[in-house]
């Protein structure tokens, strides 16, 4: 199965980001892609580098983005994978991740279980925690574990998934460097960032695929400086081996051709899933075992 991810900047409206992006996914269509994932909140700017009411006006249009969404998967006969800001009432809104099949139906939804509060990323104020779960949505091309950034970091979500069946697991996210860290500190980051993931994959014997966003975005706040998006969205394999990476800069289309059959081989020689203790994981659903 072919894959795409789509590594793309804030291109200034939400009119001319969405141009630029259903452009590269005609492109990514017409090259033989049959799975597209999008970068988390990829509509519009990165806009939880502050806390303002203003913005949740981005989520006021949740339907008709849907509606939007459905016909270019239709359009193009690609399972779509997007992340919408939803409202689902007033004072009530969701970091939404929802995926299309190729006939443009609603093939399922993932609401963003874990939301950070930290300098710049101040997701908190705008989402409510997901109520739906851990549930892979079952496409044309597989079962779908789709997460959403923050949800990157916790292995428990992933092996939710993948118990749950999930063939694949899928992460559009945000995330950047501030340029005042040192050189050293940044490196550090991106490491760990690249390393959760590829974990997660060798944990679960399955292939993760995680898209970036790229570019620099300025706090218009002018409370923090802004973010660089480091890029670097990549697909690696059921052994955590890279297949498809991009660099910290550029606006890309990153291909990946994913074998379903290479699952089974490496959990046939990795059965990590056979010789877990699920009778002695009782403290896993404490805080902290003290």
């Amino acid at each position: 199965m072919k894959t795409a991810l789509i590594q793309q900047k804030h291109h200034s409206t939400k009119d001319t980001t969405i141009h630029a992006t259903t452009k590269q996914i005609a492109q990514a269509a017409q090259n033989g892609a049959q799975l597209i994932v999008l970068q988390e909140l990829h509509q519009t700017e990165y806009f939880c580098q502050s806390e303002d009411t203003k913005y949740f006006d981005h989520a006021a249009h949740f339907e008709q983005d849907i509606v939007f969404w459905s016909n270019v998967a239709k359009e193009n006969s690609i399972v779509l994978v997007t992340s919408l800001f939803e409202k689902r009432a007033p004072g009530l809104y969701h970091n939404t991740a929802v995926v299309f099949e190729k006939d443009g139906s609603v093939a399922g939804k993932y609401r963003k279980m874990h939301i950070p509060d930290d300098p710049g990323f101040y997701e908190k104020f705008y989402f409510t925690p997901g109520d739906l779960g851990f549930e892979p949505i079952q496409t044309s091309v597989g079962k779908l574990g789709v997460l959403v950034c923050w949800d990157q970091w916790y292995p428990e979500a992933a092996r939710i998934m993948t118990l749950k069946g999930a063939d694949l697991l899928i992460y559009p996210t945000a995330i950047g460097w501030f340029d005042e860290d040192s050189e050293e500190e940044k490196s550090r980051q991106l490491d760990s960032w690249i390393t959760i993931q590829r974990s997660h994959a060798i944990a679960n014997g399955i292939p993760v695929l995680s898209c970036n966003r790229v570019g620099f975005e300025a706090d218009s706040s002018g409370v923090m400086k802004g973010i660089r998006f480091w890029g670097n969205s990549f697909v690696c394999g059921a052994q955590g081996e890279i297949l498809a990476q991009a660099d910290d800069k550029n606006e890309i289309i990153l291909y990946a051709t994913i074998e379903h059959e290479r699952t089974k081989e490496v959990r046939d020689i990795w059965p990590f899933l056979r010789d877990r203790r699920i009778e002695s994981y009782q403290c896993l659903l404490k805080r902290f075992c003290d």
